[in-house]
This record gives structure tokens, sequence and C-alpha cells, in this order.
């Protein structure tokens, strides 16, 4: 059994991290209100559509078995269009004009496109063969009350919300938007604009986390910088209340100024683990705060986005029914030589391209230092060796996570 201060390996400490959170409560949002938000139950069609066979072109709804050779004049008795059936029947000889989406008439069974037909006044000359069910849309073609077209843990699409509209149905039950609190932590850190000191640096991390909090389907609370006294801190932490997750970025190491632990610790922290074999990320904090789960990230930009997408992407996922939280991984071709890792799990960033073969590939940066946040934004993928893992070449086979995938990027 490891102690609170051993490093986890990732998998265990992203199954640490799971399983500190259930699933969050629903609500019911207007139709209007739905894109991007997550399905909290099935949703079921409320009618059949088309309601009625309609037809699929403009032509003329017509007997198939009337048309039995070509040319062959039938009488328009009628006329059909969208909101406005005919509502007499079609009989021997007999054909009735008709519009894209309009019902089929009684008696009719076929269509013929108005290309296929020569009009004078009433007498309709058809020139060609039709058979029956020709250009028409049976009732139910597309679905039928009751079915079931959308299910629960769906992230919902612009497509989806104009599913539920044709299904009839104006309201939702979609799960609440996590409510996700973060702080920044450093004497050095100023906002982007803000009056920049000698020795300071601008903080990426707030607003980086705050997109990203968005794009998983979270509300966002940044309650801004804590400078590094316990003052500052505390000031900051009265913000969390309410939160559902609290999210603390730097101060999570052992130096005299980071306070993050000491404070916490002194307001009911009860502390799951905060070292992780991993590189970047090692100083990663994860516990209970005041009832309030807390991931405490990393300082550097890289490794507090690494984190993020590993970390705080599986808490949301299971919060909000997207999935177990489980790294998505795939194979690919590595892209140049790696020499043998350390003892801790690498998360290296690197780009994604088709080799001469076209197999896909991936290509670590010669420098991965987790203060480079343009090689960051540069990167498509992690690529992810094991601890201790042996010199790699060109062309073998690597594990990677992609930084885009499915329903969130980083």
């Amino acid at each position: 059994m490891k102690t609170k201060s051993e490093m986890l390996s990732v998998t265990e400490a992203l199954a640490r991290v799971t399983g500190g959170f259930n699933l969050i409560a629903s609500e019911h949002i207007s139709l209007s209100e739905a894109l991007s938000r997550v399905l909290a139950e099935d949703v079921r069609a409320r009618l059949t559509q088309p309601p009625m066979a309609v037809s699929s072109m403009d032509g003329y709804a017509v007997r198939a078995a009337d048309i039995h050779t070509v040319p062959h004049t039938l009488t328009q008795i009628g006329e059909s269009q969208a909101g406005g059936g005919f509502k007499g029947t079609v009989g021997a000889g007999e054909c009735t004009r008709i519009f894209t989406g309009a019902p089929l008439p009684d008696g009719a069974d076929a269509v013929v496109v108005q290309e296929d037909a020569d009009v004078d006044g009433t007498q309709i000359c058809i020139n060609d063969r039709v058979k029956t069910g020709a250009y028409i849309r049976p009732a139910g073609l597309d679905f039928q009350t009751g079915d079931v077209l959308l299910r629960a843990g769906k992230v919902l699409t612009a497509r989806d919300v104009g599913l539920a509209a044709s299904m009839n149905v104006p309201w939702l039950r979609v799960r609440r938007r996590p409510r996700i609190a973060f702080i920044a932590t450093g004497d050095e850190i100023v906002m982007p604009g803000d009056p920049l000191g000698a020795d300071q640096i601008i903080s990426s991390n707030s607003l980086a986390l705050d997109a990203f909090v968005r794009v998983l389907g979270g509300t966002p609370v940044n309650l801004g910088i804590a400078q590094d006294t316990e003052v500052s801190l505390r000031k900051a932490l009265a913000g969390a209340k309410g939160a559902d997750v609290l999210v603390t970025i730097g101060g999570a190491s052992v130096g005299d100024y980071d306070l993050v632990r000491r404070v916490l610790g002194a307001e009911g922290l009860d502390l799951n683990f905060y070292k992780v074999a991993m590189r970047p990320g090692k100083p990663l904090i994860f516990g209970t705060w005041n009832g309030i789960p807390l991931l405490g990230l990393p300082g550097n930009p890289v490794s507090a986005g690494v984190t993020s997408a590993i970390f705080l992407r599986a808490a949301m996922e299971v919060m909000l029914g997207t999935g177990n939280g489980a790294l998505r991984t795939e194979t690919v071709r590595l892209g140049r030589d790696l020499r043998q890792n350390g003892i801790r799990q690498d998360f290296m960033r690197a780009t994604l391209r088709n080799d001469a073969d076209g197999q896909l590939c991936a290509t670590p940066f010669e420098r991965q230092d987790s203060a480079m946040m343009a090689r960051f934004a540069d990167a498509d993928c992690l690529l992810i060796r094991a601890p201790e893992a042996p010199e790699a070449k060109a062309g073998d086979l690597v594990l990677i996570t992609r930084l885009e995938q499915g329903n969130f990027a980083f």
C-alpha cells in the first residue's frame, strides 16, 4: 500500500480521481439552449415522420397500373401541395398535380416527375413508365412514434438539435454544467494586459483552463490570482463555495512559497495523493476540501495543460456521463529515434503526420520543456512512454493520446 507521499502510477492516480466523482444532477432546458449539452435521458420521437406518404419530387400523382404503355394521357383532377393535400381519390385514368413534400392522394401509388410529362390543359401526357412507389416517401420513412433516436450521454450537435425538433421535442433533460472553480497562485504571475514587473510573467493557465472547461461542457469560475501569502490564498478560496470541483494552479510542490497544501490542510483538506510518476505533472494533488473535490495542478503551463487533459477531463466525463474517464489511446508509428525513458511515465508533445507510405507517425519535439507553450499549442498529441521504456527507433509502434478527440480539445 503506497503512502500519500509516494508517487502513484498514472493508472492508479486516474482510477482514484475517477472514483472520487459521481454523475451530476440533471435539469430541463429548452431546445434552443441544447447545443453542446449532454443528454441525461434517452429521447423518443413524439410523432411519425413523415406522418403520411408524401412525394419526394414535383410531378404528378398517378396509379402505376394505368401507365401500361407510353406515351399515355391522364386527366388531371386536382392538386396536392405541402400543407394542402388533395381530398379526393385518384381513379382510373386520372392524376393530380403534386409538389415535393405534399401528401400522396388516396388511390395514387406513384409519382411521375414533371420532366417526364407534357401538359395540355388538364390532359397530362406521361412519356415514361413508372413503378409502384416511385418518388414516394412512405409514412415513417425517417422515424416512428416512440423510436429512441438520441441516447443519454450524447453531446448534442446542431444536427441533434434539428433532429429533436423534428421529433416534436421542445424540452430536453440534460446534465447540469459542472461548476469548476480555479485559482492561480504566485507572486510572479499577472494577467495578460496588466502591468508586468521585472520579475513577473504572464499567467496563461487561468485562461487556458477557462477555455478547456467550456469545451468539456462545464462552467468556469475564475477566482483570480492568489499571491504567495496565506491571507491571499484563503481570500480566494472563499469564492469556491458551491463549486463542483476546485482546481488550484501552482503552489503544489515543496518550495517555501508553495502554500497550497499547507493552507488547504489547515482548512479541512482530506488528501488522497500529491505525487504522480509522470512527466510533466509530478506535483499533482487530489483530495477533498470541505466536501469539494480538489485537483491541484502544477504551475508550469504545459504541466497544467497535460494534467488537465488527463485528470480534469476524466473527472468531467464521469460527472457528465460522457465516458468513464479512461485515457483514449491509439497506436501509430514513431517519427524519430528516442532514448531510454526514466522512471516516470512520459507524455511527450508530438505532431502527427502521414509518412511516405501513408502511415500515421508521431514525432515528438526535440525539447520537451514544460514551460514551452508554443510547442504545446503546435502539438497534435501526447506520445506516451512507459517508465523505463527501452530506446525506440523511428518506425516503431508507439502509443499516443490525441489533444483533440471526440467532444474535447485542449
